[in-house]
């Protein structure tokens, strides 16, 4: 227990204590605790019959992986993607929390530093774990604060169904570093936070470092060369990959020395399953109008036969009530 001789709490001002404990006791006021209520670290991986790598679960089809160890065979095998370029070392293309606890100031929650297309961002810092002191975010929907985990669950799928395609892409050795995706988890406040904050969920994920956007979920691009070029081959891709049942799209992150990160994917779907980004086959149409071929997007890759233009082509995210 921290017992300051003096402490004036309206002021935030202390006497009588080393200036070590005023800090202590400042932040301790002017911060609450998020804390992790899942494990997002285990990382399942087995050994492919043919090619006889160590390859995380997202790396097969669900067929394959449920075939069991010693017969599953990756998706590079079944497709043949390995013909395409020499596979590079592949691991899990997520980017995790790494951490259960992080730190918030009220004045970051009071006042986020980014909005999307429906939830607001702050910026916090985590307090153990490997990621230790690092960055990290929190991001909650725009219509209030939400004490259920369940209205996360599409987020978390299309996180899901996105690393799935990414860890195939990345076999391709097409770019000169790996997609990664940052992978979100639900936490929630502790007693520290406000009473209208308090057991409320929202997602945390790590930090992105000088934040752009490469394409949205109608169709819109980034023109220029280099990433965006890929960004919009990754998205390409993921049609062909999937059977032209998903794209892979409204592509952002950020650029790092060892890979680039990528946050709130969307996934459309025929069906659409992905929630409220999901803009279904009118979504797909859209956004294949707008998709020129560039020097690496591959020829046998496949695409939409004479698609249209149905939706409005806009930067930002575009959401469609179901």
């Amino acid at each position: 227990m921290i017992n300051p001789t003096h402490c004036q709490v309206t002021n935030l001002t202390f006497s009588s204590a080393s200036p070590q404990l005023t800090d202590l006791i400042t932040s301790l006021l002017h911060s609450v605790t998020l804390s992790s209520i899942f494990n997002d670290n285990t990382i399942m991986t087995r050994d492919c019959a043919e090619c006889c790598r160590t390859l995380p679960q997202s790396s097969y089809t669900a067929n394959q992986y449920s075939k069991g160890a010693g017969v599953s065979r990756c998706a590079a095998c079944v497709d043949g993607h390995s013909t395409d370029s020499p596979p590079r070392a592949v691991g899990n293309a997520g980017r995790h929390n790494n951490s259960s606890e992080a730190n918030f100031t009220h004045d970051a929650l009071d006042d986020p530093f980014a909005s999307g297309a429906f939830r607001w961002v702050a910026k916090g810092k985590y307090t153990n774990g490997p990621r230790e002191g690092q960055p990290c975010v929190a991001k909650w929907f725009k219509t209030g604060v939400v004490f259920s985990e369940d209205f996360f669950l599409l987020d978390i799928k299309a996180v899901d169904k996105a690393l799935d395609i990414v860890n195939k892409f990345n076999e391709l050795n097409i770019a000169s570093k790996p997609v990664v995706i940052n992978v979100p988890t639900v936490w929630e406040f502790t007693k520290e936070a406000s009473p209208n904050r308090r057991g409320s969920k929202v997602l945390v994920e790590p930090y992105i470092e000088n934040y752009v956007k490469f394409n949205s979920n109608s169709g819109w691009t980034d023109s220029s060369q280099g990433w965006p070029e890929i960004m919009q081959a990754l998205s390409h891709f993921s049609y062909n990959i999937t059977g032209g049942n998903f794209v892979l799209c409204d592509l952002q992150g950020g650029i790092y020395q060892q890979h680039i990160v990528l946050s709130d994917p969307v996934i459309l779907s025929r069906n659409r399953e992905y929630g409220v980004t999901d803009l279904g086959l009118d979504g797909i149409s859209t956004f294949f109008s707008q998709h020129r071929c560039n020097r690496f997007c591959r020829s046998h890759w496949t695409a939409p036969v004479a698609p249209r233009q149905i939706l409005r082509v806009v930067p930002g995210t575009t959401m469609m009530g179901r």
